[in-house]
């Protein structure tokens, strides 16, 4: 991926020198928001995260950041300058709708949100609240390490499809879609948060494709990158490399073959009249 003295992102908070911000003692009720944050609006890791680390659960002394953690600052503000150079004439063109520039947050371990708080083991995630995207680049390790998807386009991935559901709340559909969900039942509901994350993936693509048109970003290798970090985080893939046998029903962001399958139409259309996924499931 050529990101490399391109422009970054002003909108880019780094809270990582502050330290995990606390996550413990938020009860059942703080675990609750924890668990939705996840589910809702994030790619949720937390099935193949065996265990916590309990020194999260802790304010952490102020540590400066490594070469290795600016080098990912640089990156992270890259990516994001890039969904905004996209985004904002696509769709204004596309959608009718002025686009505004979400916030990044960068985080180390825990963070609060207007979402409530939430571990980096929940995975990034976008809060509608503030509209904010949160990630703690240590998510990009995992990846590589334990999800085998490595790559900095697959990386650029995760950001776009958190990106996508910033767009899904400047036009309408991320708040339909949690009101609809808040008076299903459980499988409807389920069924509703997967056309959700689908829609953001297929957003994803749409980035991916008009970042490629306009800066050249795209190297050989980074749509096979892309669509592998697309199958790692399936639920189908996820639930499996936890030792469980996959639930179709109980799925909350798509299979492996979903995400891919929509990742690429976005990314082959650049249309966002391609990423109905509700009209096309008949909702």
């Amino acid at each position: 991926m050529q990101w490399r003295g391109r422009r970054g992102s002003r909108n880019v908070e780094d809270r990582r020198g502050m330290g995990a911000a606390g996550a413990g003692g938020l009860g059942i009720t703080g675990m609750i928001v924890v668990l939705a944050v996840g589910y809702f609006f994030g790619i949720d890791i937390s099935p193949i995260v065996r265990e916590m680390d309990q020194g999260q659960s802790q304010p952490q002394q102020n540590a400066p950041l490594s070469e290795e953690d600016q080098q990912w600052g640089e990156f992270v503000s890259v990516v994001l300058a890039d969904t905004e150079e996209v985004w904002r004439p696509v769709l204004a063109d596309q959608a009718g709708v002025e686009y505004r520039d979400p916030t990044l947050v960068l985080f180390r371990g825990a963070v609060q949100s207007a979402c409530g708080g939430a571990s980096s083991a929940m995975g990034p995630f976008y809060c509608p609240g503030d509209q904010r995207v949160y990630l703690d680049t240590d998510f990009f390790d995992m990846m590589e390490r334990r999800m085998g998807a490595g790559g900095d386009f697959a990386y650029a991935y995760v950001i776009a499809h958190e990106v996508g559901h910033h767009i899904q709340n400047l036009t309408g559909v991320l708040e339909q879609s949690m009101q609809a969900r808040m008076n299903a039942g459980e499988r409807e509901a389920n069924q509703i948060s997967v056309l959700t994350e689908l829609q953001a993936d297929c957003y994803a693509g749409i980035w991916a494709r008009h970042a490629q048109d306009r800066f050249g970003t795209l190297e050989e290798g980074d749509l096979a990158e892309a669509m592998g970090a697309a199958e790692a985080v399936g639920d189908d893939v996820i639930q499996s490399s936890a030792g469980r046998t996959p639930v179709p029903d109980s799925f909350t962001h798509g299979s492996a073959a979903e995400r891919q399958e929509w990742l690429m139409r976005g990314f082959n259309s650049g249309d966002m009249g391609q990423c109905d996924t509700f009209a096309e499931a008949g909702l």
